[in-house]
């Protein structure tokens, strides 16, 4: 006996921030075509049809944001032995379906990948008694409860405790995160169906027998952790515990947002796939795990929700176009924002870059092509800027109020028309698309002309004298090469003027450390790295976290709160940091000529900060391992390189006295590099 129990979810379900259902359809429905190929070469062939029975399930509510409620005395023990005409089974009706609309699931499946167990119980001033697993986490709690018909348990799940030590769920906004079991005088085992909670705590609203520590801990809950099932690629650690802490936080946030597309958060009544967090942290994302499936298909629903003219929707799967006349936010726009939108092109060069396959190229050339001629349509005079634009999004330098930072958006969507385009530039050239590749060759020395000429003035000087200004100027490479040891000196001047601190938001963050370390300035990005206090990626550590947060301030230093509007612990968009800890802390790079990490670049850049650090990288040809170590005045670099894969070993500006009896390294504009094959390397060299 086949059977099946069904949910609203993204199709029917409430979802989205303005709380509308219904957004693919009205009618939950079951289809099912169940094949079986015997070793005889014989096939049965099983399918929905009129001669399903159907009953109401156990299940009496579930959704998405708000969690579910479950009466396990409407259980059926035995069900797939029941009689069809049994008492409670009724016909089913036959739905008419578009079956064009099919097509098969590509992506990675979502599925239980770890349990963590409580880690204390304790009772709030205010008197709640909740379970704390010491985590945040996406996914479920799943608990053991025998009492008598009837008994209910209640469990909400949420965050964060507030500066008191209390309960806090103002974040959550409308999402309730609360779970409903009724009892049906046996010993069961549960865990919700059709939802997921995004949480660290869990407030016990009701347990049958009374909340002491005794009757709880017989309920033996854990958490269940759900995403998408990949593998783990990267590690990472040094001798600073702090981060290695932020290594942890960076690989939680992705576990917590990663569940089928990559959503924004977890928690809140929003978790949708937002285009920007994933293009800023997409390039960590391929160290940390196999993203590969994962945004291969993601990809696939990029394409498909373009609109006929190219414009990329600011979130995927798009559940807010149409909708436009229900918010007045969205009456601006519901495309097309620069950092959010360039995902269509950010995103398929990065797996390039990662895993070497041309196919993500092809695939997603027309919906890359499409979104650059999107931004060549609505430019004026090269400068991109296009109805509504999130700009440096929760920048610190933002007005009083304004989520907005003080970069103009002129510039930084401009910065991203000539990034991409340059980008896309490239793919056309690697595909053989020669006439793409001069048009849009010359389209883009036309962007980076208009740039300099507009947001430089004669002396050299950015006319926005932000930070996030000049990281995406040198970091895009859009800096007149006369004036770039300047705008890099005037960006470790702004960084001063904060007394070493960042106030960038999601389009600067993610390049800050670039941009120092590549212009002279390694010690000035690990300084930023190590800052402790507000704002900081550490200041979130001091502060008890255990995913990347939304905003620098999203808990102050007394405890209190950014706001409950838009106030996440667990966005992974920040993490996008932990690119520099792979790429420059250690230095494993891709070649953009022999991508995958067919060519290695192996190119620390090393500080006093660490004693040591070390990790590795499992790429499609196997795993890189770099470990450097401080001692004696001197840095003793071990390298992995695997089968099949040659490496260049580049060595520090200024590296002398270099010792090693199997590489021959050359001196190249100050740059000492050696060319090693597949195997294990050791060099020590003092660093001057």
């Amino acid at each position: 006996m086949l059977g099946a129990m069904l949910g609203a979810g993204w199709y029917k379900g409430k979802m989205g921030f303005l709380h509308l259902r219904n957004n693919y359809g009205e009618q939950t429905a079951f289809l099912m075509q169940l094949v079986i190929r015997y070793k005889s070469g014989r096939e049965e062939c099983f399918i929905t049809d009129e001669s399903w029975q159907g009953c109401d399930a156990p299940i009496l509510f579930s959704e998405i944001y708000d969690g579910e409620t479950y009466d396990s005395r409407r259980e059926i023990p035995g069900w797939n032995e029941v009689d069809a005409d049994s008492e409670g089974w009724n016909e089913v009706k036959y739905v008419e379906f578009p079956r064009k609309a099919l097509t098969a699931q590509a992506g990675s499946r979502v599925k239980r990948m770890e349990e963590l167990p409580v880690k204390e119980i304790l009772v709030t001033p205010q008197g709640d008694t909740v379970l704390n697993f010491g985590q945040n986490l996406t996914g479920w709690v799943e608990f053991e409860v025998e009492a008598e018909e009837g008994a209910e348990v209640e469990l909400q799940c949420f965050e964060t405790l507030d500066a008191d030590g209390n309960v806090y769920t103002a974040n959550l906004r409308t999402a309730k995160q609360t779970i409903r079991y009724i009892c049906n005088g046996k010993k069961s085992v549960y865990h919700p169906n059709f939802t997921f909670q995004g949480f660290q705590y869990v407030k016990i609203v009701q347990w049958p027998g009374g909340m002491t520590e005794e009757k709880l801990a017989e309920g033996n809950f854990r958490a269940c952790v759900l995403h998408s099932e990949m593998e783990q690629t990267g590690t990472f650690s040094c001798s600073n515990e702090l981060v290695n802490q932020l290594q942890h936080n960076i690989l939680w946030g992705l576990k917590g947002n990663f569940v089928d597309i990559p959503t924004d958060c977890p928690q809140r009544d929003e978790r949708m796939g937002w285009t920007g967090d994933a293009q800023i942290f997409c390039r960590t994302a391929c160290y940390l795990m196999n993203t590969d499936t994962f945004f291969t298909k993601w990809l696939t629903d990029v394409a498909a929700d373009q609109t006929p003219e190219g414009g990329v929707p600011h979130v995927v799967p798009d559940i807010i176009s149409g909708k436009e006349q229900t918010d007045w936010l969205l009456s601006q726009g519901t495309h097309s924002a620069a950092a959010w939108a360039d995902t269509a092109v950010i995103i398929p060069w990065t797996m390039y870059l990662a895993y070497g396959d041309k196919e993500i190229l092809r695939k997603q050339y027309d919906s890359m092509k499409n979104w650059i001629l999107f931004m060549k349509h609505h430019a004026v005079d090269y400068i991109w800027n296009y109805r509504l634009q999130f700009g440096d999004w929760v920048a610190l330098d933002a007005e009083e109020g304004s989520y907005l930072g003080a970069t103009p958006n002129d510039l930084t969507c401009t910065a991203y028309y000539a990034y991409s385009t340059g980008l896309f530039t490239k793919i056309a050239g690697i595909l053989g698309c020669e006439e793409d590749a001069a048009e849009f060759g010359e389209l883009y020395q036309r962007i980076v002309d208009k740039f300099q000429q507009t947001f430089f003035m004669e002396d050299g000087s950015m006319t926005a004298q932000t930070q996030t200004a000049h990281i995406v100027a040198l970091y895009f490479n859009l800096v007149p090469e006369a004036f770039r040891a300047k705008t890099a000196k005037r960006l470790v001047e702004l960084l001063e003027e904060r007394n070493g601190h960042l106030v960038t938001g999601f389009v600067g963050t993610p390049y800050f450390c670039h941009a120092l370390s590549e212009n002279g300035y390694v010690k000035e990005a690990y300084e930023l790295l190590l800052k402790e206090d507000f704002p900081s990626w550490l200041y979130q550590i001091k502060m008890g976290a255990t995913t990347v947060w939304e905003h620098w301030d999203g808990k102050k230093p007394d405890g209190t709160m950014w706001s409950p509007d838009m106030n996440s612990f667990n966005h992974y968009a920040y993490g996008a940091v932990g690119d520099w800890l792979y790429r420059v802390v250690l230095g494993i790079e891709a070649d953009e000529k022999e991508p995958g990490y067919r060519h290695i670049i192996i190119k620390p850049q090393t500080d006093d900060a660490f004693r040591f650090a070390k990790g590795a990288f499992k790429s499609v040809y196997g795993e890189i391992a770099v470990h450097w170590e401080k001692h004696g005045g001197k840095v003793r670099l071990q390298v992995h390189v695997p089968v099949n894969t040659r490496a260049t070993i580049r060595l520090e500006q200024g590296a002398a006295q270099i010792e090693s009896s199997e590489l021959t390294f050359t001196q190249e504009n100050g740059c000492c590099q050696a060319e090693c094959g597949s195997g294990d390397w050791t060099v020590e060299y003092a660093a001057v």
